[in-house]
Formats: C-alpha cells, sequence, structure tokens
C-alpha cells in the first residue's frame, strides 16, 4: 500500500489516500478532511487504471455511488446514465487523485495529447456530469489539464507514478506521514 497527501491551496483541506494493487485491480481508499464536513471515499479502478466504482460519504450524510461497467455503461446511485456513455474515468472536484487516472491509462508521449471525458462529481452537490477535458504531456513530469468546455488549464507536476506532485494555485503533496 502506498499513502499519498495533498493540502488543497485555498481552502487548506488535506487529503490522505491509500492506494493498493491487488489481484490486477487498483483499488483506493481516502479521507478528506474539508474543515466542516469530512469526505471519504473507495474507488475501484481495472489494471489498466480504467474507472470501475466509486462510492462517496460525507460526515454529513450525502453521499453517491458512481459505476461504469465493462461494456462502458455508467450509473449513478443505481441509475443508467446514457449521458456517460463517453466517459472513461471519474474526476472530483475536490481531489487531485482522479488527474492520476487519465494520465496512467493514456499513457501518452512527450508532446503528444488526448481528448477525454469524464464523469465529473461536483463537491459541493455531488452531481455527476459528463466533462470534456484535454491532457498533453510536457515532458516526463509535467502535463497541461484543459477543460474543453471552459478556459480553465494548468500545468500540473506529477511523480514518476502518475501521481500529482504539484496543481498550481489547487493543490500540494505533502509528505505521506504528515510532516
Amino acid at each position: 500500500m502506498t499513502t499519498y497527501r495533498w493540502r488543497a491551496l485555498g481552502t487548506g483541506s488535506v487529503e490522505h489516500l491509500d492506494v493498493l494493487l491487488r489481484d490486477g485491480l487498483v483499488r483506493a481508499r481516502s479521507v478528506v478532511d474539508l474543515g466542516p464536513e469530512r469526505v471519504e471515499y473507495a474507488m475501484e479502478l481495472g489494471p489498466d487504471w480504467v474507472f470501475r466504482a466509486l462510492r462517496l460519504r460525507s460526515s454529513t450524510g450525502r453521499e453517491v455511488d458512481v459505476s461504469r461497467d465493462d461494456d462502458g455503461r455508467w450509473h449513478v446511485d443505481g441509475v443508467p446514465r446514457a449521458d456517460l456513455a463517453d466517459a472513461v474515468d471519474v474526476d472530483l472536484s475536490f481531489s487531485p487523485f482522479t488527474n492520476t487516472l487519465p494520465v496512467r491509462r493514456l499513457g501518452l508521449e512527450v508532446e503528444a495529447a488526448a481528448d477525454i471525458v469524464t464523469a465529473y462529481v461536483d463537491g459541493s452537490t455531488y452531481a455527476v456530469t459528463p466533462d470534456p477535458q484535454r491532457y498533453t504531456r510536457l515532458a516526463s513530469d509535467r502535463y497541461v489539464y484543459e477543460s474543453r468546455d471552459g478556459d480553465f488549464h494548468r500545468e500540473i507536476t506529477v511523480d514518476d507514478d502518475g501521481f500529482v506532485v504539484d496543481y498550481p494555485g489547487l493543490f500540494a503533496r505533502l509528505p505521506a506521514d504528515g510532516g
């Protein structure tokens, strides 16, 4: 098991994420302290880092379950979601971990780019919507993330395993031991 920690630069929230690779699957468990609210999530990914399932729970009682089957069919709280058919990854607004999914899954060469769609989970409402994005690899450790339906973009730095180290203005990685 490997542990990662991030601080949100704007809010000061802290995420503590444990990632376990077992039986060809990637399993992630996280606790995000958002201040007045604490969020816990568990995520399962296939061996190719393709999203399979998310279970998200809040200390205030909010929750959402998102899943994608092997045929690419999405469900949110058990309800089929055809509007997410083009999505492969999930994106949590409050976690830099979900940037790792396309970084790992796409395996882009330097100077290559890919347009993707994610199932975006809004942290304030838990609404799940399709979100078109683009990732461009600038160097072995740098990517540009762009929203394709807005003007948001950031150059993010990742470690050798594709986990965010620096997401300017949003997240910074902390030592795993909390120091």
